[in-house]
């Protein structure tokens, strides 16, 4: 992997993070294209880190409140979002201990799981949009609760699959429970940040980053790591914002769409 592949890379990572549209099956996508080849998910890793840290940029009012009145033990609405956090992030990082290797192989796989879990991405938002409707009309929209954060988190869970949108899934699966829209793009964005840093942390514990073991340039990992950040920060600003007037409708065509043509194009 080169500079300029890794600029892309980065790029495409961090404009879709956060849009319904799968950043993981993006990453695979753009890959096949350009005929990128790794041995792990290393680079995966490295600018989902990036995405993170743009995260904590963007929404770091709300984070820093939770994180102080936490520590504090004081018994306000921001400790109780910080407890339903953590308690989304456990189905996840049950997957991660016990699938890692399985998981990382994906993402050198080919195209045809990427394009089945890009469609199964278009019904869950077609759903998410029917099911947020019928809701918003019967007025039974409710803050996000501890069941609402565990099932979240369960999509969250199925969304290490690259093709199944993370951001999709868990905003879907909000939405359909009921969620206020305003709440659920900021705690969606927020449940990952537990699992990514943890994963990296224990990753450069194991030494994986080092050049020898993923065959990657450090600078390559450098500059994918700053489109991602940069790109990334741009697209959770935009994704936070139209969460409550956008029909996921038209995201959903375009998984369809995409997800098509990875099925259809390797028979080509």
């Amino acid at each position: 992997m080169n500079g300029f592949e890794a600029l892309v890379l980065g790029l495409v990572q961090g404009l879709t993070e956060f849009l319904p549209v799968s950043s993981s099956g993006h990453l695979v996508i753009v890959k096949n294209l350009f005929g990128i080849e790794t041995t792990d998910a290393s680079f995966e890793i490295i600018v989902h880190v990036a995405t993170v840290l743009s995260t904590v940029t963007v929404l770091w009012k709300p984070l820093w409140k939770m994180i102080r009145d936490t520590l504090g033990f004081k018994r306000t609405e921001a400790t109780g979002m910080a407890l339903r956090i953590l308690f989304s992030t456990l189905p996840v990082l049950v997957v991660g201990l016990l699938f890692k290797d399985r998981i990382e192989a994906l993402f050198t796989g080919g195209l045809s799981i990427v394009g089945w879990m890009l469609l199964l991405t278009a019904a869950l938002l077609l759903l998410a949009q029917w099911l947020s409707g019928i809701r918003q009309k019967q007025g039974s929209t409710h803050p996000i609760g501890y069941q609402d954060a565990f099932l979240m988190g369960i999509a969250q869970a199925f969304a290490v699959i690259p093709g199944l949108s993370r951001s999709g899934a868990t905003i879907a699966t909000g939405l359909s429970l009921g969620g206020h829209k305003d709440k659920i793009a900021p705690f969606s964005f927020m449940m990952v940040l537990i699992p990514v840093l943890g994963e990296t942390f224990l990753e450069i514990l194991s030494g994986g980053f080092a050049p020898a073991v993923t065959g990657i340039p450090f600078h390559a990992l450098l500059i994918g790591f700053v489109s991602a950040f940069v790109s990334g920060a741009l697209a959770c600003k935009f994704m936070i914002a139209i969460v409550r007037k956008v029909k996921f409708t038209w995201f959903a065509v375009y998984c369809l769409l995409v997800g098509l043509a990875c099925l259809i194009v390797p028979l080509i």
